[in-house]
């Protein structure tokens, strides 16, 4: 929940009290994981609100038609998933931090205290501001030392969705999770109006089995792939009511490309950062490259009710706590060393043999503490094998608009789900045959003759 959080700010060489922080804008702060509901402006110019996926918008007060921010960087705790706490930096309580919203045109002024036991500055990812606001430690301000509180002010010239992160020690500081959305809402309300509106981050940790920090100097080799810092089964589903309008806002900063996939649906991209792609330029898709560093807005009318998945392509983002150096152990008759290790090693089980689905009963064995299986999250018809980068959108008839609930498993009407063919049943259709080429195939001395279009003969 939202609370407001005590705490000292340099001034100077020395801290002011308490007295003169009480008039620096709320630190608000969030301890639950869980996707909160959208933050209607209480003031200000109206705009509709987006979701952030298991995460929430940081509240400010207006001050002579300024409105300001307060950003905490600190040392958090983020829940990746059920059963794995990860110790991270971040903001206000959690990383990404909040998802701060302003309108185009808004004068907005962010104070940045820093508690961490480094110096950091605040960088905000494809905004048009002042250069001096910029946050490039050494090149546009001195570094942020701990303890010390810096504002960043400036006008949210343009519309669409952005990112902050710092521009201090970014190998580590980034890879410990110091980052955030920022989305600049449209002047006019009513400029290209969706139902639902949700954001995430794509981020990336290297974390070993029973650690809890992750390693930052990794470039490549990472084994936990998330959206806002969770990994599936801890990732929320996004909801919508069949025929309305949905906008995901996807921004990766992680070390590689992602391939968002969604099933059932396509969608065509919409936004990128350099802001709105006008509708002639505009495609349909049903996957969208991510480069590091980009933002993408995807929209679809979410026409088909089911559970659709959502989730990054390249399969071992989909994954959890990956092993890389595990031998591919397909096909190999593992009974005869399986006695002798577990003379060794009571208990240990040999795996791979016929593949890695086995991956998802992890959950019934043995893992270090603070570990998360590598194939995680159950279904209505079993395990579903997937971890990290990986959700649903649920389309339901008949959702209020402004309901965020989760409705459960969706209930397939008769008819329109795969079943399993038993022998003796109906025949196969002649429709989905294979021919048969070997009769259809000349046999030598054969000549074959073919019929085209307007009578004429080919041989």
């Amino acid at each position: 929940m939202v609370s407001r959080r005590d705490f000292f700010i340099g001034a100077g060489a020395a801290a002011v009290t308490r007295a003169g922080a009480a008039t620096l804008p709320e630190a608000a702060r969030m301890d639950s994981a869980a996707t909160q509901a959208p933050l209607a402006p209480p003031n200000g110019r109206p705009y509709n609100p987006v979701v952030t996926l298991n995460g929430w918008t940081l509240p400010w007060r207006m001050k002579d038609n300024v409105k300001e921010f307060h950003l905490v960087a600190e040392p958090v705790v983020r829940e990746i998933a059920p059963g794995m706490k990860a110790q991270l930096w971040g903001y206000n309580g959690q990383s990404p931090g909040p998802t701060i919203e302003v309108v185009e045109g808004d004068r907005v002024r962010i104070f940045v205290t820093n508690k961490l036991p480094e110096q950091t500055s605040m960088h905000w990812h494809g905004q048009r501001l002042p250069n001096g606001m910029d946050g490039v430690t050494g090149l546009t301000q001195p570094g942020i030392a701990p303890g010390k509180t810096y504002v960043y002010e400036f006008v949210a010239r343009r519309a669409g969705t952005f990112m902050y992160h710092p521009h201090a020690d970014e190998m580590v500081q980034m890879a410990m999770g110091m980052m955030g959305l920022w989305i600049t809402h449209p002047k006019d309300p009513a400029f290209m109006p969706v139902e639902r509106d949700y954001c995430l981050l794509l981020n990336a940790y290297d974390i070993d089995p029973g650690s809890l920090t992750p390693k930052v100097n990794t470039m490549t080799d990472f084994n936990l792939w998330t959206f806002n810092s969770r990994a599936f089964p801890g990732v929320d589903a996004m909801v919508a009511g069949v025929g309305e309008r949905v906008r995901i806002r996807v921004g990766n900063l992680t070390m590689t490309n992602h391939p968002i996939h969604l099933h059932g649906h396509e969608f065509h991209v919409t936004g990128t950062d350099g802001g709105w792609v006008p509708p002639a330029a505009r495609w349909p898709e049903v996957t969208t490259d991510i480069a590091v560093g980009q933002m993408r807005a995807i929209e679809l009318v979410a026409s088909e009710p089911g559970d659709w998945a959502f989730h990054c392509h390249k399969s071992h983002h989909t994954m959890n706590a990956m092993g890389h150096e595990v031998p591919t152990m397909i096909g190999v008759d593992q009974r005869e060393v399986l006695g002798k290790i577990n003379q060794l090693v009571p208990g240990y089980m040999a795996m791979g043999q016929t593949g890695m689905a086995e991956m998802e009963k992890m959950a019934m064995m043995p893992l270090p503490d603070n570990t998360l299986p590598m194939m995680g999250g159950s279904g209505p018809f079993g395990g579903i094998g997937m971890g990290g980068m990986f959700t649903m959108l649920k389309v339901r008839k008949g959702m209020a608009r402004h309901d965020y609930r989760d409705p459960g498993w969706y209930r397939h009407p008769a008819g329109t789900q795969a079943y399993e063919w038993q022998e003796g049943g109906a025949p196969m259709p002649d429709t989905v045959r294979a021919p048969d080429t070997a009769r259809m195939a000349a046999k030598p001395g054969e000549t074959v003759l073919k019929v085209t279009k307007g009578g004429h003969h080919e041989h």
